[in-house]
């Protein structure tokens, strides 16, 4: 097995057309690296990652160290413009893997990792892509529908034209009428895949988010898998009322959808199911529990402690995510944000909401940059390329891939890589690619600050984007406020660890909530107000160009 001991673990890609795997540098290397040796008690809490571009393990101590990782890179495929596909099986097989390989990685290294030694499981994933399966054979009626995929615009654009506009779910759901969300990718393989319309007449289909998926296999599958989803995952679905934190009936019944299909909504925080034998090879994971369930943005709110109304973070990965804490409280945004369900800590505990905005663009630019441009060969050059220059000259790039999401919600935008001249270099491009991202993020705080009413102080941030110190030194510059960034700069898989520790006890509610995390680099802003509202400017009204050639305009 490979040692991933956390501090020095290695990011895995799956190579195209096999199933070896070759070691990649991490995305955005930190200079420095941590590893906690120390022996603790036998007693821990393993968390699956399951994102975007890569499924990860970690295994937490009891101390709520991250002890060892393991992380395995996948594609997705793009049959047509538009259109992003994942294969179901994969994504199951490669948990399944980064699952083994902590716990050789763990073994090797002198830890006692017995049956029972790993309290329990913890679930975070990918919001809003969209799996059918056939619960009797266990096989997929389609491959996985990614969040990002766009070939529901015309689906959009129908509903758009026989409702009242963009805002007619919002009241129920929370959600404007977008690609999306989950409701459009389900009614799109209705109306498109002869299988899943005659599985459904024959009453063998089951609809899930990724964490489902993941769920119904780990606990039984075809012989009596649990089949649930958390409240987080379902408020991103667009059938779910988020004030009932149940599935709507009107809703279900607009878009076709048969609520048979859909998975039990359960807190964030209780014992879902247990791993039936034979998930991983031995004994291990036998009868533990899976007791935490959170998307991947929630799931990062929750390990950065936003507890209190006004907490805010931001998770820089393939897309970029803020969310605003606002308690109790169902805040309808004024301002193309979404109001969503930022957690619920357990069956008896009430939801907590959250303002978000959603960045579709954010590593997936680097990612273009170094596969599609060929413009570096790997994510990682991206800092010291774009360090060479201390501005773009100019140059902006709006990466409109596939439409903008918040909060312009415009699946006709089109990407502009605008104002270049003879000098440009690939160095300004790269700057520019950073740059993107931190001028939407600031689109975005500026939307929350007006429909909250709460000035932001800190931005709080994590993921594979915030271990460039080139990216949050802008972001600090462009926001006007600092911005930390904490030691596990992956608080993702800690929300899930969290999240399931609390449900079996290995941690009480008081040492959830304690914020014991320390930030190890705070980058204060360098540069005048002035030059900010500028620039930020400039940014605003290049955005307006993408929509020039939309017939929407």
């Amino acid at each position: 097995g490979i040692n991933a001991e956390y501090g020095g673990s290695k990011t895995f890609n799956r190579l195209l057309g096999g199933s070896s795997l070759v070691a990649l540098a991490s995305f955005f290397p930190l200079k420095r690296t941590f590893a906690h040796t120390q022996r603790t008690e036998d007693i821990f809490v393993l968390a699956i990652d399951q994102g975007t571009s890569s499924s990860r393990v970690v295994l937490y101590d009891q101390y709520k160290k991250p002890r060892f990782s393991y992380q395995i890179e996948f594609p997705s495929s793009s049959p047509h413009l538009g259109w992003m596909e994942q294969d179901p099986k994969q994504i199951l097989s490669d948990v399944k893997l980064c699952i083994e390989r902590v716990i050789e990685s763990a073994r090797s290294s002198g830890l006692k990792i017995d049956q029972g030694s790993i309290k329990a499981i913890g679930i975070t994933n990918q919001r809003e892509t969209s799996i059918l399966w056939d619960p009797e054979t266990g096989e997929p009626l389609y491959n996985a529908i990614v969040w990002n995929d766009t070939r529901t615009h015309e689906i959009v654009k129908q509903i758009k034209e026989k409702t009242s506009g963009i805002d007619y779910f919002m009241g129920i759901t929370g959600l404007p009428i977008s690609t999306y969300f989950s409701a459009y990718k389900i009614k799109w393989m209705i109306d498109h895949v002869p299988g899943v319309k005659t599985a459904l007449e024959s009453k063998k289909c089951l609809f899930g988010t990724v964490d489902s998926w993941l769920i119904w296999n780990f606990t039984g599958g075809v012989s009596g898998g649990v089949h649930a989803t958390d409240v987080t995952n379902a408020s991103r679905t667009n059938l779910m009322n988020i004030k009932e934190l149940d599935w709507d009936d009107n809703v279900c019944q607009f878009f076709g959808i048969p609520k048979m299909i859909l998975p039990q909504i359960k807190s964030s925080s209780e014992i879902y199911g247990r791993l039936v034998p034979g998930i991983t090879p031995g004994n291990t994971l036998d009868n533990v529990p899976i007791a935490g369930v959170l998307g991947d943005q929630q799931a990062a709110t929750v390990g950065q402690r936003c507890f209190n109304p006004g907490d805010a973070k931001n998770t820089y990965g393939t897309g970029c995510f803020i969310l605003m804490n606002t308690g109790d409280k169902i805040v309808r945004s004024q301002n193309g944000l979404l109001t969503t369900v930022a957690y619920q800590l357990g069956p008896d505990q009430p939801a907590v909401y959250a303002l978000e905005g959603s960045i579709a663009v954010a590593g997936y630019g680097v990612q273009w940059l170094r596969d599609n441009l060929k413009l570096i060969q790997k994510t990682s050059e991206i800092n010291e390329l774009a360090s060479t220059v201390s501005d773009t000259q100019g140059v902006y790039f709006v990466p409109a891939f596939g439409g903008l999401l918040a909060p312009y919600w415009r699946d006709d935008a089109k990407g502009i890589l605008y104002g270049l001249s003879y000098s440009t270099t690939r160095a300004h491009i790269a700057r520019s690619v950073l740059e993107s991202v931190c001028f939407q993020t600031c689109e975005i705080i500026e939307l929350m600050e007006l429909d909250s009413g709460v000035k932001f102080q800190k931005l709080k941030v994590d993921g594979g984007m915030s271990k460039s110190d080139l990216t949050l030194q802008i972001q600090s510059d462009l926001l006007g406020v600092p911005v930390a960034r904490r030691l596990d700069s992956e608080s993702t898989a800690l929300g899930a660890a969290l999240a399931a520790g609390l449900a079996v006890g290995v941690w009480d509610r008081e040492d959830v909530f304690k914020d014991d995390l320390e930030s190890i680099d705070v980058f204060d802003p360098k540069i005048e107000d002035v030059e900010r509202k500028t620039r930020i400017s400039e940014w605003k009204s290049v955005v307006l160009k993408c929509f020039e050639n939309s017939q929407n305009y």
